[in-house]
């Protein structure tokens, strides 16, 4: 197959990647859009991010996805065609692609076709939509067809989505809109009560990376934090421990375990039986927080497993997706989605 032909798009809060078969995941760039007030595009990905927080009256960096979905319809389209354009090149005049997007599993069917739509209109021959959880399975290396069950937790930026599977489908999920996002507002908020300080979302994201933990370090990290002292007005930078931020992720945190034993609760016996041998696979950026495995360990007397690529995950499995398409519509995975009528 030519080149540019096949892309499976993982259509993220935070980030968006993009697979090319027979290239692999080909780019990865935030899903961040900078335009002036009269709506023209100046900037996309990581450009437009470094501008976050840092633009004058006339321009503005935006998100054109919140919570796993499509909260601004024409600049996602937008984004997309600047990335599928950015890989394809001059590829995109000649041959119009086959497209496979990720969206999460607890999608409404308006939500889903605004993201049909957003295909539809960058060109796509054909397109195909793969829930989350079964894409994060494919690239975390699970058979999902076979008569077991697996279970996954996809923790992104805008959602965790948490399923069960066993021969190609959900059998039973949660989606969530919690997740990468919710941590940094919760560390804006503890920066605030604890410590009257305000930062902005870049700072918070920097200190979820880097010292962002949910169980305590024997060497304790720390960073300096950048902000504004919101009693005296002015700039202020203080040192902060992981162990002290630790306090920050407590709501996030016992949402997402609720929301993992509300599943398991809901597992038919003997497809709990199998979870209990196989234990659980966390994928997903928000999956890299340090100590989460353990902690969800904890709460659920299982054994969890952090995939070998976590953040990458739902973007390889689109792309195997796309790459076994007949095989994957065989076993009813996924269907072509029909275009609307005009």
């Amino acid at each position: 197959m030519a080149f540019g032909l096949d892309i499976g798009i993982d259509l993220g809060t935070a980030t968006v990647l993009l697979y090319v078969k027979g290239k692999g995941i080909v780019l990865r760039e935030p899903s961040v859009v900078a335009m002036d007030d009269e709506g023209n595009i100046l900037a996309v990905g990581e450009e437009a991010r470094r501008m976050m927080g840092r633009t004058p009256g006339n321009i503005t960096a935006v998100r054109p996805l919140r919570d796993g979905v499509i909260s601004d319809y024409e600049t996602t389209e937008k984004m997309l065609k600047y990335f599928i354009s950015k890989v394809c090149g001059r590829r995109l005049f000649f041959f119009k692609p086959r497209v496979m997007i990720c969206v999460p599993s607890g999608i409404t069917e308006v939500e889903r076709m605004a993201v049909k739509d957003a295909a539809d209109n960058i060109g796509a021959k054909e397109v195909y939509i793969i829930e989350e959880p079964i894409a994060a399975a494919i690239g975390a290396g699970l058979d999902i067809s076979k008569p077991y069950g697996s279970m996954v937790v996809d923790i992104g930026g805008g959602t965790t989505d948490i399923a069960v599977m066993s021969l190609g489908g959900i059998v039973t999920s949660k989606s969530i809109k919690i997740a990468g996002d919710k941590f940094d507002e919760a560390i804006i908020r503890y920066m605030r009560k604890k410590h009257s300080m305000l930062i902005g979302e870049r700072m918070a994201e920097e200190m979820k990376m880097r010292i962002g933990t949910v169980y305590p370090y024997d060497d304790d990290l720390t960073m300096n934090v950048r902000g504004r002292n919101l009693v005296l007005g002015l700039p202020r930078t203080i040192e902060i421990s992981a162990n002290d931020l630790m306090e920050a992720f407590d709501e996030p945190l016992a949402n997402i375990t609720d929301a993992i034993r509300y599943v398991l609760e809901r597992t038919p016996p003997e497809l709990a039986a199998d979870i209990s041998d196989r234990g659980i696979i966390l994928t997903g950026g928000g999956s890299l927080i340090n100590g989460l495995d353990r902690l969800i360990a904890e709460k659920t007397g299982l054994d969890v497993m952090l995939a070998e690529d976590a953040i990458s995950c739902v973007a390889l499995g689109t792309g195997q997706a796309i790459n076994d398409i007949d095989k994957i519509i065989k076993a009813k995975i996924v269907k072509l989605e029909q275009k609307r009528r005009k």
